[in-house]
């Protein structure tokens, strides 16, 4: 049998037990729909998940690009495009050298003259195309000057404080490839300055004053 409850005004100030709040909705048939997910709450949910997921990817591929991309422009690795651009740079270098002329040998290229002049003539032509009288570091070097059969101007002279023989570029003479008893100041003369004239000897160089008119040959660096 139902079981009457009585709500009496508070002010009467008596305890009585509350009833349960009641379902916020009651379907037909007596259950109730408090309890279940309203219709299509699960599928926003899952769009709601798989949105999240998709940011998370585009933000991924993003960063990832960026990396890619900071990469290519050759500012993390020093052999990277940064390193290629300067080989092209130096290719075109030697080949605006070739083209007026010049021979590449090694490392350097080199101006062999048609014509004569005095040893500070011939190096202020030879600075003035960004190279200098020719240095001899090696063997194979000293047999590539010889081969001209021309009496040409090397980049070596004794007209320094010391008197020592010392190349255009400061350093002093370690290795010589002398002709037979040269150096001599042949008749007393003042023979400052070094000539190949002995083409068919490894042994090729010569020393006669520098007022002297000769071919010369000019060196430029042109790879590490």
């Amino acid at each position: 049998m139902a079981r009457a409850v009585r709500r009496e005004p508070a002010e009467f100030g008596m305890d009585y037990v509350n009833l349960p709040e009641p379902s916020v909705t009651t379907a037909a048939g007596g259950r109730d729909e408090g309890s279940r997910s309203a219709p299509g709450t699960k599928l926003l949910r899952l769009v709601g998940v798989s949105f999240g997921l998709l940011c998370f990817l585009q933000v991924a591929v993003n960063v990832s690009l960026r990396l890619t991309l900071f990469k290519s422009d050759g500012q993390t690795s020093p052999t990277g495009p940064a390193c290629s651009n300067e080989t092209v740079k130096q290719e075109q270098l030697i080949e605006r050298y070739i083209q007026r002329g010049w021979v590449r040998f090694h490392s350097s290229v080199y101006y062999i003259s048609s014509n004569r002049n005095t040893w500070q003539q011939s190096r202020r032509f030879c600075l003035q195309q960004g190279a200098d009288l020719v240095i001899i570091n090696t063997k194979e070097e000293q047999d590539f000057t010889r081969q001209f059969n021309r009496l040409t101007w090397l980049g070596l002279h004794n007209k320094t404080k010391t008197g020592n023989w010392t190349w255009v570029d400061g350093t002093p003479l370690t290795k010589s490839y002398w002709g037979p008893g040269e150096p001599n100041g042949f008749e007393g003369k003042m023979e400052n300055c070094v000539e190949i004239r002995f083409f068919e000897l490894e042994n090729s160089w010569n020393d006669i004053p520098c007022g002297d008119e000769n071919y010369w040959i000019c060196e430029k660096a042109v790879a590490p």
